[in-house]
């Protein structure tokens, strides 16, 4: 960390980001993007295929450096140059595949990686530990012996959910996480959202279904093209705004506007 403090933003503000541009060769995927996530908070980013979502991740996660820009945490600028130092610092990822071990049981995947063994594997230990993290997040997880692989969907993600914990992170990132389930693992998975945030947690939730932010998100961060198209209020804003956002539909009614084009309301009606 550096002593860079960051000026306009909240106290209670745990990750911000300030002009973040993200290039693979000519292709600009990220330019200048803004956004802001306070403790206790869920940040919803949506945005159509090729917006950024992903490389937005991945720079968040440590995957990917970013080209110019400044991330900070608490306030003070950081570098997440790798997946670890990212979540030395505080922030954790959930990836939409989840990075399970479908033969390994609940205990030996939240540990995977990050065993506790003082001169041998502590099992005791992290069947405790493993029970406060599933405790923390309400899950509906009998046993901590059964396989991965007979699990549903929503346990699944609430056992990748848990692991991400280990670190007692700040800001938990999730991509897509309730892609592919049905309605009942859906509201499952939404709850353990909800736990994140009653626990203090900042949540940055990648999302297409405009159902789930609606259900859960305290803002809503629309990304265009590699660029911030607005952030919404998710209390106050429509899901038909949010898709205009993410489609494009108000920039085109604000460049016909600039171009002369639109001259009253009601010329605007019949063109739209």
């Amino acid at each position: 960390m550096t002593g860079t403090e960051l000026t306009g933003a909240g106290t209670d503000t745990v990750l911000s980001l300030r002009g973040i541009c993200k290039s693979f060769g000519a292709v600009a995927a990220l330019t200048d993007i803004e956004l802001d996530v306070a403790a206790g908070e869920v940040v919803a980013v949506v945005g159509d295929n090729g917006a950024g979502k992903s490389t937005l991740v991945k720079v968040l996660s440590g995957v990917y450096t970013p080209d110019a820009g400044k991330i900070f945490f608490h306030q003070e600028e950081v570098s997440l140059g790798s997946p670890a130092l990212a979540r030395a610092i505080g922030i954790a990822t959930v990836f939409q595949d989840l990075a399970l071990c479908e033969n390994l049981d609940v205990k030996a995947n939240l540990f995977l990686g990050q065993e506790l063994r003082p001169w041998m594997l502590d099992d005791v230990a992290m069947e405790k530990r493993s029970w406060e993290l599933l405790r923390q997040l309400s899950a509906k997880i009998p046993t901590l012996s059964v396989p991965v692989a007979a699990l549903s969907g929503g346990q699944r993600q609430t056992v990748a959910i848990a692991r991400s914990l280990l670190s007692e992170p700040k800001v938990v990132l999730l991509d897509e996480p309730t892609a592919a389930l049905g309605v009942a693992q859906t509201a499952e998975v939404l709850n353990l959202v909800e736990r994140l945030r009653h626990n203090g947690l900042g949540v940055v939730m990648i999302s297409h279904n405009m159902e789930d932010v609606r259900a859960v998100a305290d803002r809503v961060a629309v990304l265009r093209l590699g660029r911030n198209n607005g952030v919404y209020d998710a209390g106050e804003v429509s899901s038909e705004e949010i898709i205009a956002a993410i489609t494009g539909a108000t920039d085109n009614v604000v460049s016909r506007r600039a171009a002369g084009r639109l001259t009253s309301p009601r010329a605007e009606k019949e063109e739209l």
